[in-house]
């Protein structure tokens, strides 16, 4: 038996369900695949998807501090290298 499977894995929710102009919820960063039907994801899938939002989380943090994004605006969440325009 995988480790995982004896708990259970958070729901990433936050409540605030507002998604940036990319799609990605402003409040738990996830996208709508990944936000859509959450708990009937393998075990395996929603720890690889709270693995992604903690580097989107480091990310876009790390670009608050640099002054490259607004924290009114939510700049997208994408992993992806020009997910703040640079």
């Amino acid at each position: 038996m995988d480790q995982l499977e004896l708990f259970d894995l958070p729901n990433p929710c936050i409540g605030v369900c507002t998604s940036n102009n990319r799609g990605y919820c402003v409040g738990c960063l996830r996208s709508r695949d990944e936000r859509f039907n959450w708990h009937n994801k393998p075990v395996a899938e929603r720890a690889k998807i709270l693995k992604l939002l903690e580097q989107r989380r480091i990310r876009r943090d790390a670009a608050r501090l640099a002054g490259k994004i607004d924290v009114q605006l939510e700049a997208d969440s994408d992993p992806t290298p020009d997910m703040f325009g640079f």
